[in-house]
C-alpha cells in the first residue's frame, strides 16, 4: 500500500511545475541568510586573500544587486512565456496527452527555479546593504555580493543551456524518444519477468471458481469518478483473506469508472457473510485499494505510453500535417517495445493465498490487445499511404522473430490480414499493392518460422 500511494505522490510532485522551483527558492532564501551571517562576523577565510570577495562600496553593492534582482524577474517573464509557447506548440501538434510529459520535464524546472532564486537571494540581500556616513552604523555584506554576482552568472549560463533546452524539447524526434523511455521502463517494472521464469500457470484455476459466481456475487460500486491509475492487490489480498472472500476485478488502471458502476465482484465463502455488520467497512477498504486521477498515468497502465505514440502517430497521418515520416518513427519506437513484450512472461489473472487459496480474479492484460491498442488506429487511418503500409507489415516481421507462443503468432497475422485487406481497399496503383504483398508473404514466413 505505500508503495502505491508512494508513487502516486511521486507522479504529483513529478508532473507539478512548482515544487522544484519552490524549493530551490527555499534554498535561496537559507543561503542568504546563511551568508549574511558570516558578514556579520566579517569572517571570509581564504577568499579574501585570493580576491575573490567583493571589494566596492554600499552603493556599488546596492547597484549591483539591483541590476541582478531587476534583470531576473525580467528573464524569468521571458522563460516562462517561451514555456507556455512551446506547450502550445506540442499541444497542437503532438496532442494534449502529451502535456503531461513536457510539465515533467526536469530541464524547465531547474531553469525557472534558478532565475526566481537569484532574483529571492538579491532581495533578500539588498535590504541588508546600509550606506551610512558612521562607520559603525555602515554594513556592506561584502560576501553575500559575491555569491550574488556568482548567482547571476551562473544564470546567465542557464539562461543559454535554456534557449538550447526550449528548442530541443519541441522537436519531434524528442518527444517520440521521451514517451519510448517512458515505455520502456513501464515494460520492465510492470513485467519483470521473462517466458519461462514464471512457475507454470495452474490450469485448474477455472475449476475453482464457483459455477454460480457471476450471479451470486456481490457487487462492489465505486465511491469515485476519473480513470484508475493504480490498484492496490496486496490490499485487496489481505481483505480477502480476512473476511474469506473471493474477488473478482472487473477493470484494470487505465479505464475509466464512473460514480456508482461496479468494478469488483465479492463472493463469500462464509453463508452468512453478508449478514455482517462490517460489510459496509468491507465496501468502504475495497475502495480505498483503488486510486483515481483525472488522467491516465504510467504507473501501472502499459497501454498509456502505447496510447500516446498512437496519438502521435495519428496526428502525423492527419490531412492536415501528412507527415508519414514520423507515423513512421511511433511504428519502429512501438515494433521495439512489442518486441519486448512478447518476450516477457505477462502475470496470471489468479491469485492464491499462502494456503493456496484462489482469492483475486484479476482484470487480464493480453499481448494481443497491446498490440491493438498500438496498431489498431494506426492501420485504420493509413488511408492510401504505400510507405505506412509497408513499413507496418515490416514491423510485424521483426516482432515475429521475438515470437513464440501460438497464440501471439495469431494475434501477429490477423494484423497482417487486416493490413493487406486495408491496402487493397486504399492504394490506388498495382505497383504499390505488389510491394505490400510482398512484405505479408515475409510476415508469414516469419511466423511460420
Amino acid at each position: 500500500m505505500k508503495n502505491i500511494w508512494l508513487g502516486k505522490l511521486w507522479d504529483l510532485i513529478n508532473s507539478s511545475y512548482w515544487v522544484v522551483p519552490a524549493l530551490m527558492m527555499a534554498g535561496s532564501i537559507a543561503l542568504a541568510f546563511g551568508l549574511l551571517s558570516l558578514d556579520r562576523l566579517g569572517y571570509y577565510g581564504p577568499l579574501q586573500e585570493w580576491g575573490w570577495i567583493y571589494a566596492g562600496g554600499s552603493d556599488g553593492a546596492r547597484a549591483v544587486l539591483s541590476a541582478v534582482a531587476g534583470s531576473m524577474i525580467s528573464v524569468t517573464a521571458t522563460a516562462f512565456s517561451i514555456t507556455i509557447v512551446a506547450l502550445q506548440l506540442a499541444s497542437s501538434n503532438f496532442g494534449p496527452r502529451l502535456l503531461r510529459n513536457f510539465m515533467q520535464d526536469v530541464g524547465n524546472k531547474i531553469v525557472l527555479g534558478t532565475f526566481i532564486s537569484t532574483f529571492i537571494y538579491s532581495l533578500l540581500v539588498l535590504r541588508e546593504v546600509h550606506a551610512s556616513s558612521d562607520e559603525r552604523d555602515k554594513l556592506v555584506p561584502y560576501l553575500s555580493v559575491t555569491v550574488g554576482i556568482l548567482l547571476a552568472v551562473i544564470s546567465t549560463a542557464v539562461l543559454i543551456y535554456f534557449i538550447h533546452h526550449a528548442s530541443t524539447i519541441i522537436q519531434v524526434s524528442h518527444v517520440i524518444a521521451e514517451v519510448s523511455k517512458d515505455l520502456d521502463n513501464a515494460i520492465e517494472r510492470l513485467f519483470p519477468r521473462k517466458i519461462g521464469y514464471n512457475e507454470p500457470e495452474d490450469k485448474d484455476s477455472l475449476k475453482k471458481i464457483p459455477v454460480d459466481f457471476d450471479t451470486e456475487a456481490f457487487p462492489i460500486r465505486s465511491s469515485h469518478k476519473g480513470y484508475v491509475q493504480a490498484i492496490d492487490n496486496e490490499k485487496l489480498m489481505d481483505i480477502a483473506c480476512k473476511h474469506n472472500l473471493m474477488v473478482k476485478v472487473l477493470i484494470r488502471p487505465g479505464k475509466f469508472v464512473i460514480k456508482g458502476s461496479c468494478i469488483i465482484k465479492i463472493l463469500s465463502m462464509d453463508s452468512d457473510n453478508y449478514n455482517t455488520p462490517d460489510f459496509s467497512k468491507i465496501q468502504q477498504q475495497i475502495n480505498k485499494a483503488f486510486i483515481f486521477g483525472r488522467e491516465r498515468t504510467e504507473q501501472q497502465d502499459i497501454e498509456f505510453p502505447i496510447a500516446q505514440l498512437v496519438e502521435i502517430a495519428l496526428r502525423a497521418l492527419s490531412p492536415s500535417l501528412n507527415d508519414p515520416f514520423t507515423a513512421i518513427r511511433c511504428i519502429d519506437q512501438l515494433s521495439a517495445a512489442l518486441s519486448r513484450l512478447v518476450q516477457k512472461d505477462f502475470p496470471s489473472p489468479y491469485r492464491y493465498d499462502e494456503l493456496k487459496n484462489l482469492r483475486i480474479i484479476a482484470y487480464p492484460v493480453s499481448f494481443a490487445g497491446l498490440i491493438d491498442t498500438a496498431f489498431n488506429q494506426i492501420r485504420q487511418n493509413l488511408s492510401s499511404d504505400a510507405s505506412v503500409n509497408i513499413h507496418l507489415l515490416e514491423s510485424i516481421a521483426v516482432i515475429a522473430n521475438y515470437t513464440e507462443k501460438s497464440s501471439d503468432k495469431t494475434a501477429l497475422r490477423r494484423h497482417a490480414d487486416l493490413v493487406l485487406q486495408a491496402s487493397h481497399q486504399g492504394l490506388s496503383f498495382d505497383e504499390d499493392k505488389k510491394d505490400v504483398e510482398q512484405r505479408y508473404q515475409v510476415v508469414l514466413k516469419t511466423l511460420a518460422g
